[in-house]
């Protein structure tokens, strides 16, 4: 008598979970962008027409007729719709109303100063709040926990251009020891991103309290206590690692908000990047140049956003078992 053959199902290859992961997610940030793009459309003509802040108020109606047909506002809105999707998958957003200047270059000139803005004040989150989290977590309950826990409150609930001035009166005015405002060296760049990061270094290092007083209380902690290992040692070759996952999502979506928060911090400390920029082309109703900037904070939080999805996998083997 012969033994019944039992088929078992071939499991799906790991690598084409992944891959159908990074598919859906492309499709669903470009869906997201295009709402995006449209809602940036129409919404900012709403704010009225760009005519009469470019030409002086006696301008007869001739001259705002020509200098509306020039920018094209003219045309029906549809019409401008399309065209305006049309240069979208070619990054052509058209020139802008008051630099006249290809929209793309406009922004690309201001770019890297807001780039260096964020990361620099990610780099001053992260070298405050993860020590302050680990802190906290080991001194559960004591005066050291509570005292990292009143920082942390402080600093999500005040308003960070409130902290900017703050931070201008005190080391700019009183102690005149770094610049209040502008974009050059260094010392230029402490205050802004201070003051950026102060939001940022209260989330993450609450989170990483959390998430650290879980993972000190695992069983495998526990037998490394056991096996004499340091505290420290514990912390670093198992707490860290296991309690980084949610952490890393936070500081994914922490990028996005130093890059939106940008904009109050640039308009406080003078700093050229385009959170002015955007400010600026809302003033002077300068459509293409708004739309462009909306676009490019909207795509940077979904390029985020895929990034840390995606770190899920190198940081999380049961992700990549599920995908």
């Amino acid at each position: 008598m012969t033994a019944p053959t039992v088929s078992v199902a071939k499991p799906p290859a790991a690598g084409a979970g992944v891959l159908r992961v990074i598919v859906t997610k492309v499709l669903t940030a470009i869906v997201v962008l295009f709402f995006v793009a449209t809602a940036a459309f129409f919404l900012v003509r709403l704010s009225g027409d760009p005519v009469k802040l470019i030409l002086p108020p006696d301008a007869s109606a001739a001259q705002e007729a020509t200098l509306r047909a020039s920018l094209g506002l003219d045309r029906p809105l549809f019409t401008q719709y399309l065209d305006y999707l049309g240069g979208l998958p070619r990054l052509h957003f058209g020139n802008s109303l008051v630099y006249d200047q290809p929209v793309s270059e406009v922004l690309l000139a201001r770019v890297p100063a807001t780039l260096e803005l964020a990361a620099a004040a990610l780099v001053v989150a992260l070298v405050l709040a993860i020590p302050a989290g680990t802190f906290a977590a080991l001194r559960r309950g004591r005066a050291g926990d509570s005292g990292v826990m009143a920082g942390v409150l402080v600093g999500q609930s005040t308003p960070p251009f409130w902290v900017g001035i703050v931070l201008i009166l005190v080391f700019a005015v009183q102690l005149q020891v770094l610049p209040a405002s502008g974009y050059g060296g260094f010392t230029h760049l402490i205050l802004p991103a201070v003051t950026l990061a102060v939001y940022s270094v209260a989330v993450i290092a609450r989170l990483l309290r959390s998430s650290m007083i879980d993972v000190l209380g695992s069983d495998y902690i526990r037998t490394a206590r056991a096996k004499g290992l340091s505290t420290g040692g514990i912390v670093v070759s198992h707490g860290m690692r296991n309690a980084a996952l949610p952490v890393v999502t936070v500081i994914g979506l922490e990028v996005g908000t130093l890059l939106g928060g940008a904009i109050l911090t640039e308009q406080v400390f003078s700093w050229p990047g385009i959170g002015r920029l955007t400010v600026e082309a809302i003033q002077n109703r300068d459509f293409p140049l708004v739309q462009a900037s909306v676009l490019f904070f909207a795509a940077t939080f979904v390029v985020v956003n895929l990034l840390v999805d995606l770190s899920y996998t190198v940081l999380d083997p049961r992700v990549r078992v599920n995908s």
